[in-house]
């Protein structure tokens, strides 16, 4: 059964009881329409149909939990800690020298130097970024890779830029390091020491 509503417009019977039933339970043809939206959205999203349960079961909706930060990578300090078990190069460098003859850290220094010079050479490859030495004239084409040359000073305009070279430039070309033991910290630059006995 139909019935019209104005002219030449018939709508079925059930519709027009729900429609009714609808905006009784709502209170006005705004929040109807409201509803019905949102039932919509519900039929044709799972996720929001979830969340809509939740709240019409009385229930707390779930926020998602914000992603935990990623701890970095410790691969960069796998290097650094071979300088230390190699050359003591950390408790050289923490270490507080102020005390100190320069004679006695004269004699440090050679010492640390050599064996971090040998672990550096044994472990790694590096080369230059830039060929030739310090004070040397260079050109910093278009399109340089800004990681690789820093350009300081007073740079106005477009590159090709001139001027003379502060430092060359390394690059680790080669990298020969053994990876951690599974489930090591690799944080740690080296383990403490306990002598027991």
């Amino acid at each position: 059964m139909e019935i019209g509503i104005g002219i030449g417009i018939g709508l079925p019977l059930g519709f027009l009881a729900a429609l009714g039933l609808a905006i009784a339970r709502s209170g006005s043809l705004g929040k109807a329409f409201w509803g019905m939206s949102l039932a919509g959205r519900a039929n044709q999203d799972p996720t929001f149909a979830e969340k809509l349960a939740a709240v019409i079961a009385g229930g707390e909706v779930k926020k998602p939990e914000p992603p935990k930060p990623v701890k970095p990578s410790g691969a960069p300090l796998r290097m650094l800690a071979l300088l230390q078990a190699e050359a003591r190069l950390v408790d050289f460098l923490l270490e507080d020298i102020s005390g100190f003859t320069d004679q006695k850290v004269g004699e440090a220094v050679r010492e640390v130097h050599k064996k971090a010079q040998a672990a550096l050479k044994q472990h790694t490859v590096i080369e230059q970024i830039l060929p030739g030495t310090e004070g040397d004239k260079a050109t910093v084409q278009k399109g340089f890779d800004p990681s690789a040359v820093r350009v300081v000073g007073n740079v106005t305009g477009e590159p090709p830029f001139t001027g003379e070279v502060l430092h060359v430039g390394l690059r680790v070309k080669e990298l020969k390091l053994a990876a951690p033991p599974e489930g090591a910290d690799e944080f740690v630059l080296q383990p403490a020491e306990v002598q027991i006995g």
